[in-house]
C-alpha cells in the first residue's frame, strides 16, 4: 500500500490537539475521523490500495497579464483513494461548503472531468458518512417538513392579549 501525504491547507487554527492521529496533523476533526473510521479500515482491509493525503491539483495555471505574473489557482484535496477494483477518486470532507468551495468545485470538474470527485460529510441522523448531496437533500427536506404549518395561520382564532 502507498501513503503519500502532501502540505497542509491554508487558514487553519494552530490548536492542533483535537485533529491530530497517527502523528498526522489534519485540517479539521472531521477530516481526522474520515481518515480514522473510512480510510484506515478500507486500506486494511484491502479495499484502498493507495491513498494520498491533501493531493494538490492545478484548477488554472500561473499567466502573465500587463507584465505581472498571475499565480495559478491551485485545489488542494484532503484524499485521493485508488480501489482494489481499479477505480479512482477524490475525497472533500465537508461541513457546510462556502462559495470557494463550491466554484473550486465546478473548476475542477470542469479541469478533471474523469475524476471522481466527491464531497462527504458525517451526519449521524442520515446514516454516518454519506455524500454531502444526499445529506443536503434530506436536510431539506426534513427543514420542510418540520416548517410545515397546520392549516392557515392568517385565518386561525387567537385570542387578544
Amino acid at each position: 500500500m502507498v501513503i503519500k501525504i502532501s502540505r497542509s491547507k491554508f487558514n487553519v487554527s494552530k490548536n492542533t490537539a483535537s485533529r491530530t492521529y497517527n502523528g498526522i496533523v489534519f485540517d479539521s476533526g472531521m477530516e481526522m475521523k474520515y481518515y480514522r473510521d473510512v480510510v484506515l479500515p478500507q486500506a486494511g482491509s484491502g479495499e484502498i490500495l493507495e491513498y494520498e493525503l491533501q493531493k494538490p491539483y492545478t484548477l488554472q495555471p500561473k499567466f502573465i497579464r500587463d507584465n505581472k505574473t498571475v499565480q495559478p489557482i491551485i485545489y488542494v484535496a484532503d484524499f485521493f483513494i485508488r480501489c482494489k477494483d481499479g477505480s479512482e477518486a477524490v475525497i472533500d470532507v465537508k461541513g457546510c461548503p462556502d462559495n470557494t468551495a463550491k466554484l473550486k468545485r465546478k473548476l475542477f470538474w470542469y479541469n478533471y472531468p474523469d475524476i471522481d470527485y466527491r464531497w462527504v460529510c458525517l451526519s449521524v441522523i442520515d446514516g454516518g458518512w454519506r455524500d454531502y448531496s444526499y445529506v443536503e437533500k434530506q436536510r431539506g427536506e426534513r427543514k420542510k417538513n418540520n416548517k410545515k404549518p397546520e392549516g392557515n395561520i392568517l385565518c386561525q382564532n387567537k385570542q387578544p392579549h
